[in-house]
């Protein structure tokens, strides 16, 4: 029995184009700036997103930490959201290795962070205390049931910034997905952010990589802040070869995950002992409660692990799936008639 793995679109496996792409590949050394390869998708991934420029990073980590380390100092100030990947997910690495200190101010359940928050987040310029630099913003936003950050929300965000002498980074992660559901051009989305990174190795379905876009200028200096944690890279043209493939081919097909995680939701919601708001639905990511006495997730995960179905548990009673590339219409079919006959015998 084939498994249907819906813990992450990190899973993806890279689609045959890619393979064929990595293998023909023309290389170089791309710290020295000679990968063909790299130098191609950079330039496409920073025309992409409106940006001047960009710089392959292994990861969506490393993005967001490049990312913040070139915008702040030791001992400046980040604010950004309590539920964000960065301040969560992230080993604490602008701490650790920046110096930098956050400020976290509530998500909301839109993934927005409050206009007011931020404002009374800012610190004054007084000897006391640290200085804001940047604040930062996640689209779409995982832990917030993969929400789109609107533009008009993002521009409001951007003018406070400027406004008040500090910068913006976007982590888009999943931007590709917030554009699709909101069937807009994923450069309104981008607008105005001094910078922003996003994620090969989710929706886009490539085997690693991600991308941090911005200035000539800024990405300059990421390149060094880059070099500084160790990610610079040699013939790394079979990383960016994948890159390319995902850009031309894999961000339309964004629509048919964001399908098929509506149709999974709409599954669940009919099967008692489970809880989730349709309402919240909105692209590839999905959170739902256990109700039932007794179950906790992690045990509901275990069981339907065994039944050759893979959801992450999240916290005691909350579970999370995701839909991706490689998982089809009748994957979602499995999956609900497997989730509710583990519900019934339990």
């Amino acid at each position: 029995m084939e498994t249907i793995d819906l813990r992450s679109d990190t899973v993806t496996l890279p689609s045959p184009q890619m393979r064929e792409a990595i293998y023909h590949a023309e290389l170089g050394d791309d710290v020295f700036g000679d990968d063909p390869t790299v130098n191609r998708f950079e330039r496409m991934a920073a025309e992409r997103v409106g940006k001047e420029a960009a710089l392959l990073v292994v990861s969506g980590t490393m993005g967001n930490l490049v990312s913040i380390l070139t915008h702040c100092g030791r001992g400046a100030e980040v604010i950004l959201g309590d539920r964000c990947h960065t301040h969560i997910y992230e080993a604490g690495g602008i701490s650790a290795l920046g110096g930098i200190h956050p400020r976290t101010v509530p998500n909301q359940p839109d993934g927005t962070l409050r206009l007011e928050d931020i404002e009374a987040a800012i610190r004054p310029d007084n000897v006391h205390f640290p200085r804001t630099r940047l604040v930062c913003l996640e689209n779409t936003h995982n832990r917030c049931d993969g929400a789109a950050l609107t533009p008009e929300y993002t521009a409001r965000v951007v003018e406070l910034a400027h406004r008040r002498g500090f910068a913006v980074h976007l982590d888009g992660a999943r931007l590709f997905n917030a554009a699709i559901a909101l069937g807009i051009d994923v450069q309104e989305l981008t607008r105005g952010v001094d910078s922003l990174s996003f994620c090969l190795s989710k929706g886009l379905a490539a085997p690693v990589g991600s991308v941090v876009c911005g200035s000539k200028s800024f990405i300059a200096e990421a390149r060094r802040t880059r070099k500084v944690l160790g990610g610079g890279m040699r013939q790394a043209g079979i990383i960016a070869a994948a890159g390319i493939i995902a850009l031309e081919q894999m961000i339309d097909r964004l629509r048919e995950d964001h399908e098929n995680a509506a149709r999974l939701a709409q599954g669940i919601a009919r099967i008692e002992g489970l809880s989730i708001d349709l309402a919240r639905v909105q692209t590839d990511i999905i959170y739902f409660d256990v109700t039932a006495p007794g179950l906790k997730a992690e045990d509901l995960a275990q069981r339907l692990g065994a039944r050759g179905v893979r959801v992450l548990a999240t916290g005691p009673t909350r579970l999370r799936a995701v839909t991706h590339y490689g998982i089809t219409s009748g994957d979602i079919s499995r999956a609900v008639s497997t989730l509710a006959d583990v519900m019934q015998s339990r």
